[in-house]
């Protein structure tokens, strides 16, 4: 793949471009870029020391779509990885069109001023990715990401039939502290606190938030209480 543009510099962004950094064959050039360049340079700092790989960094507001388009013609990535805030995902989509480049992200789309989050505005980018002979990848990170993968591995290979389907996440960890997120804080708090919503007899079914619980005992972790929310994957699971 030679060489990759990371941005966003958080928490998913640091273990991106460590992972990265332990798989040199693949990716042999690693520039990772935020608002904050100061952060880029922590990181790629302890890459260095853990890794001995050398990125570059940059700065980069990913809200800018002028100044996106010309990190990317600066860098010359195969592909640009989108780390940053899902309110940044068509801005950053944007700019790969413009130079075209690959896209990659974890999360998908929603308005920096509302807490609602669908696919509808990121698919409809999908012809003009396909016509510029791009791709555009969304939503692999874990959920949704693998868990959509195991998903459909499971339909194709495994069974011939799926009535019920549940994705169950928890963290293996507890920091004792009353609220802790791995990853965005903001991102994080609007998903817990929108209504719960999920496919049923062809149909979405929606509740209040955090209205409905149980208790799962996980293999090697323990008991969580787990709470019906709304993701993602939900709605790229119904639809195929």
């Amino acid at each position: 793949m030679s060489k990759v543009l990371v941005i966003g510099a958080g928490g998913v962004g640091s273990v991106a471009v460590h992972k990265m950094a332990m798989n040199a064959d693949i990716f042999s050039h690693i520039t990772l870029a935020s608002r904050t360049k100061s952060k880029c340079d922590a990181i790629a700092e302890s890459v260095k020391t853990r890794t001995g790989v050398v990125i570059d960094t940059a700065a980069i507001d990913a809200d800018d779509i002028a100044a996106t388009t010309a990190l990317i013609e600066a860098v010359q990535p195969a592909l640009v990885v989108n780390l940053a805030l899902p309110y940044q995902d068509l801005n950053i989509m944007e700019a790969c069109l413009a130079t075209g480049v690959n896209y990659l992200d974890t999360a998908n789309y929603e308005p920096r001023d509302e807490a609602k989050f669908e696919y509808s505005w990121q698919w409809a980018y999908q012809e003009r990715f396909r016509e510029a002979g791009l791709m555009a990848l969304l939503g692999s990170g874990f959920d949704p990401g693998v868990t959509s993968v195991f998903a459909t591995y499971t339909k194709k290979h495994l069974l011939d039939r799926i009535d019920t389907l549940d994705i169950l996440d928890c963290n293996g960890g507890d920091t004792g502290l009353p609220f802790a997120t791995n990853f965005n804080p903001e991102i994080n708090l609007r998903e817990v606190t929108a209504p719960s919503r999920h496919w049923e007899n062809n149909q979405w079914i929606e509740g209040p938030a955090l209205s409905h619980k149980q208790v799962f005992d996980f293999e090697g972790v323990g008991q969580k209480n787990m709470y019906l929310m709304y993701h993602e994957e939900l709605e790229s699971l119904a639809k195929f």
